[in-house]
């Protein structure tokens, strides 16, 4: 993927392999206007795991990235999200 140009970076978090637990979210929120511009360009999101925490602690951070970064209210941010899901740019796969 890196080769046709399909991936351009790549982030990663670990919250077991060090001290300090990062995670999914704390690099979203580090990348806070890079990710807005991503979506405004039309960027799709995955997210895939566990449904008792990191799931919604994802969904969380992306809610606040739309309001600090996209300069939204909650309820703009919330129809941001609920268009994205809509528009199948937003798709989950927990459990």
């Amino acid at each position: 993927m890196l080769a046709d140009g399909t991936l351009t970076r790549l982030d990663t978090a670990f919250s077991r392999d060090q001290e300090e637990k990062i995670y999914v979210q704390h690099r979203m929120l580090e990348n806070a206007r890079e990710f807005w511009e991503w979506l405004e360009e039309g960027a799709h999101v995955y997210v895939c795991g566990d449904a008792k925490r990191m799931a919604g602690d994802v969904d969380a951070a992306l809610q606040e990235i739309i309001r600090k970064a996209g300069g939204k209210s909650a309820e703009q941010a919330g129809e941001y999200v609920q268009n994205l899901r809509t528009g199948k740019r937003y798709q989950r796969d927990v459990y």
